[in-house]
């Protein structure tokens, strides 16, 4: 997902950057529902967006990636939750998975990986590995966007088959979808030598 630029959040180190979006989600999600507090998170997204030269195009197809996300978040808590609190709840994790995408767009993979391993370096004398750690969450960042495109595939094709929209009927596919990749990227792990 890494585009170029010469931004300030392209130029940060990845530690920092990873370090300051794990605060931010950190405060984003423990914050009250307070409607002036998540304004504020929405706004500090959008200025960082901006900030990148990424620009609200971007931004938008990140949003409009996520919109079966807050589909399936959504219609489950308001049936158990007031509305205005399902709607923060996911309010919430929109912005952290848009902050998140964000440490993405302006970071190459291999400096993520990099600076989680150096992170957990003094975690070795442990047993911990901190390579193979490094790589389980960059592979984890990595397929947040794989599984969001399975979802826009997995609807297109409902839609153009005249399928309603039926949570079983989208979720099934998205599973089947999901577990297919996570089979191919196993077998590609091992057969480059990873267990």
């Amino acid at each position: 997902m890494y585009r170029p630029g010469g931004s300030v959040l392209h130029r940060m180190p990845a530690g920092p950057k990873l370090l300051t979006v794990m605060a931010l989600a950190l405060a984003i999600s423990l914050a009250p529902a307070n409607p002036g507090l998540l304004a504020g998170a929405i706004a500090l997204v959008f200025g960082c967006y901006l900030l990148t030269g990424l620009g609200l195009r971007e931004l938008g197809r990140q949003l409009r990636d996520l919109r079966w996300l807050v589909l399936v978040m959504l219609v489950p808590q308001a049936l158990f939750l007031s509305l205005p609190t399902a709607a923060a709840n996911v309010t919430r994790v929109v912005v952290v998975v848009l902050l998140a995408a964000l440490v993405t767009l302006t970071t190459r993979t291999e400096d993520l990986i990099d600076a989680i391993a150096g992170a957990l370096g003094p975690l070795r004398r442990f047993g911990v590995d901190p390579n193979r750690i490094a790589l389980m969450l960059s592979m984890t960042i990595t397929t947040v966007p794989v599984i969001t495109g399975f979802a826009v595939q997995v609807r297109e094709a409902q839609r153009a088959r005249g399928v309603p929209v039926q949570p079983l009927a989208f979720v099934v596919p998205l599973l089947v979808m999901a577990l297919k990749h996570s089979d191919d990227l196993a077998d590609a792990l091992t057969a480059r030598g990873v267990d």
